[in-house]
């Protein structure tokens, strides 16, 4: 059963007027598809495709304002990062979007709630839903807030690899507890903050990442865990 849509819509940071809205961004069609009257059950497709496109937009408009002397080149690859599957599927984690998700049971059982494309979707489709309900004002929020956040040019929440994503595919296959992280401490003056930032998978892991941004070290704990997962599974072997 999914759960409560005030849950996800504090986290959101936006209340629905009209929550059909954020209903339909969150039905997958393999739900819809098992319903006797599919048609009073519409899936989240069309909110995805409107969603990328408005997602597009409010990151590009926002790395403008952030990078006004950066070429061209270089703002086309930080926006490739942030719109992609690899980000929105970390944003979607962060939110535990997939615990309000509507499947069909197929899909429940195959274990949909986890897939990083099921969850990319869906995230892009309650970007459209937030845009249809609050307006631009409110996508802009979201997207400012939760997909782009506290960056530079070279944040390495920016970089290829996405560790948090690995590390969250990881655990779920071993059946290992979900990741959990946590601002160990903060320091320096507001133009140079620096943060310890420990991620911790159960009583088993435990490691810390120091950077720049909250993120960036979220990223690098994540990165020295799966390097211990990866030792030890290198050493048993």
């Amino acid at each position: 059963m999914p759960a409560d849509l005030q849950d996800l819509e504090a986290r959101l940071g936006h209340a629905f007027q009209n929550r059909s809205l954020l209903v339909r961004a969150l039905t997958h069609r393999s739900y819809s598809s098992e319903r006797k009257a599919p048609e009073q059950h519409p899936d989240n497709e069309q909110l995805e495709f409107f969603g990328d496109s408005i997602l597009g937009f409010l990151v590009s408009e926002r790395l403008v304002t952030l990078f006004p002397t950066s070429p061209e080149g270089r703002l086309s690859t930080l926006k490739n990062r942030l719109v992609s599957a690899d980000r929105l599927h970390e944003v979607a984690q962060g939110l535990d979007l997939g615990a309000f998700l509507n499947l069909g049971r197929g899909e429940e059982m195959g274990g949909g709630r986890h897939k990083r494309s099921l969850l990319a979707d869906g995230l892009e489709a309650v970007i459209a839903a937030l845009y249809l309900d609050g307006g631009l004002a409110a996508a802009r929020r979201f997207v400012s807030r939760e997909v782009i956040g506290d960056i530079s040019a070279t944040s390495p929440e920016l970089q290829s690899v996405n560790y948090k994503g690995e590390l969250e595919e990881r655990v779920h296959l071993l059946q290992l507890p979900k990741p959990r992280y946590a601002i160990i401490e903060e320091s320096g003056p507001g133009h140079a903050k620096m943060f310890i930032v420990e991620a911790r998978v159960g009583d088993a892991y435990a490691e810390r990442g120091v950077a720049s941004t909250k993120k960036a070290g979220a990223q690098l704990a994540a990165k020295a865990i799966l390097e211990r997962m990866n030792l030890s599974a290198t050493t048993e072997a």
